[in-house]
């Protein structure tokens, strides 16, 4: 099924980076964080609108952090954080099969 969401911008930015690091589309990952929170049977927060009128900020889940098998924390990266070290990787790769190219 199709929706639109409305999610913070940090919230996305965690959610693109988290897909990233996971090898994920990101319609994956948000699919799989609903299906876990779903099956933990998280309760829905309330809605308990304050005095200016937004929602009480106590009832956000924040999204899990990734961790590695031995417990260590995968560090939160920013989408120009992962696409320097995309360029890079691919830098690496430019220069493999150019210097493979004019050895022959």
């Amino acid at each position: 099924m199709r929706t639109t969401l409305d999610i913070p911008d940090e919230t996305f930015r965690q959610l693109k980076s988290q897909a990233a690091l996971s090898g994920l589309k990101l319609k994956e990952l948000v699919a799989q964080l609903i299906q876990r929170g779903l099956a933990a049977g998280v309760p829905v927060p309330q809605q308990n609108p304050t005095a200016s009128g937004t929602t009480n900020p106590a009832c956000v889940y924040p999204i899990p952090i990734a961790r590695e098998a031995d417990g260590t924390c995968t560090p939160y990266l920013t989408n120009a954080k992962l696409h320097a070290i995309l360029d890079e990787d691919d830098l690496v790769q430019y220069q493999r099969v150019r210097s493979t190219e004019s050895g022959q």
